[in-house]
């Protein structure tokens, strides 16, 4: 019987290896050079392979709740990416959405710099995943089209697979949002996200983060911690803001409106209570006298 073997106790002594930029090491945020586009966060830009969201590929988003936080998450990106169409005289600035829980609200988008008459919402029967998945890829193609949001719930990864090829294919932004059960599939999207809400106040204006966003995958090391963006518009902003003065004004005011010192009522002012009783069938024969 041969004597069993036995693995040496030292470790293996490292070795520096060499830098090859044909080669991603995964400690490492993926060098390649990507086409993206600018976020709008400076902290998720340093996060993004790219410094971006990346162009001709599929972005999943999963979250807790459908309709919270996507136009916060994704309006500052999206209304660039519209301007910057306009600027070049180019009419390729369409945003298609496919399977929104919710009409979008015309006015708080609008707010946020992006052009309404230039959103087409596509909708099918409830329930219908194939026709939702047709609608997508079909917007995918089409040349007008700057960029997709698709809610697709019940999407598999056979099927997210043929979206990331039609995205690539066609060098379309592509958003897909998925419910958080989607967590532990297997997904074939170079970089996914969890978007949450996020409610801790950081300043005493009231402003801070109002959403949370993990990155699950991307082509680089693991995300240590959630990041915490602050989504509002300026706009919107100064509007609170104000609001919030104004009301600090007019407590301000009331407070200085009301004496320092109330003196209480004297005894002459008020009459002395009585102590006898009275049955409520002598009060109302009072009243005939």
């Amino acid at each position: 019987m041969s004597a069993p073997f036995h693995f040496p106790s030292a470790a293996l002594p490292t070795r520096n290896l060499p830098d090859i930029s044909s080669v991603w090491r995964a400690s490492e945020l993926s060098a390649e050079r990507l086409h993206t586009l600018d976020t709008g966060y400076a902290d998720l830009n340093r996060e993004l392979p790219g410094g971006g969201w990346p162009q001709g590929a599929l972005i999943e988003i999963l979250q807790p709740q459908s309709g919270q936080h996507e136009w916060g998450l994704l309006a500052p990106a999206l209304a660039a990416l519209q301007a910057a169409k306009c600027t070049t005289q180019n009419a390729k600035t369409l945003l298609v959405l496919t399977g929104t829980p919710y009409l979008p609200f015309g006015p708080a988008l609008g707010a946020r710099q992006l052009a309404m008459h230039r959103v087409l919402s596509v909708h099918t029967e409830a329930g219908n995943a194939p026709s939702l998945l047709w609608a997508t890829r079909e917007a995918l193609q089409c040349a007008d089209v700057a960029a997709v949001l698709a809610w697709l719930p019940d999407a598999r990864s056979a099927h997210l697979r043929r979206l990331q090829i039609a995205a690539h294919t066609h060098h379309k932004l592509l958003f897909v949002f998925r419910p958080l059960r989607a967590q532990h599939e297997s997904s074939p999207a170079p970089l996914r996200l969890l978007l949450e809400g996020y409610t801790k106040v950081q300043d005493e204006n009231g402003e801070g983060a109002d959403v949370q966003v993990q990155i699950l995958k991307r082509r680089g090391p693991p995300l240590a911690a959630p990041l915490h963006l602050a989504t509002r518009p300026d706009r919107l902003s100064a509007l609170l803001q104000a609001s919030r003065e104004r009301v600090r004004r007019r407590r301000h005011d009331d407070a200085a409106a009301v004496p320092a010192v109330i003196a209480p009522p004297s005894a002459v002012d008020s009459p002395p209570l009585s102590h006898q009783t009275h049955h409520a069938l002598d009060r109302t024969a009072s009243l005939h006298h």
